[in-house]
């Protein structure tokens, strides 16, 4: 299952990691929610396999451990998500469809 696009309006912040928010239950290592804002990844859809990372102009991602997810051992975090210059690619490129690009306000 994708990425909700309305997480901001139907999810609250529940903390922040690395200097940018987190949306929903966090509940490890099981439930981790969706980091960032305009530059967000589902932490519970994505698989890790870092080609966000890789197509990433401006290398805004950092792989982070997530030892004991179900999904992946790994997650990757928007950890310069204001340095975005919303070219899309690892939107288009995610196979698990975890990350969602919007428009900074």
């Amino acid at each position: 299952m994708p990425i909700d696009p309305d997480f901001q309006t139907k999810r609250q912040v529940s903390g922040e990691h690395n200097g940018h928010k987190v949306w929903g239950t966090v509940e490890p290592p099981a439930t981790l929610g969706i980091h960032g804002t305009n530059v967000a990844v589902d932490w519970d859809v994505c698989v890790g396999d870092g080609v966000c990372a890789d197509v990433c102009p401006v290398s805004l991602y950092e792989m982070i451990d997530t030892s004991g997810h179900p999904i992946s051992n790994r997650k990757a975090d928007p950890a310069r998500e204001k340095e975005c210059i919303q070219c899309l690619a690892c939107e288009m490129q995610c196979p698990a469809a975890a990350i969602k690009i919007t428009q900074a306000p």
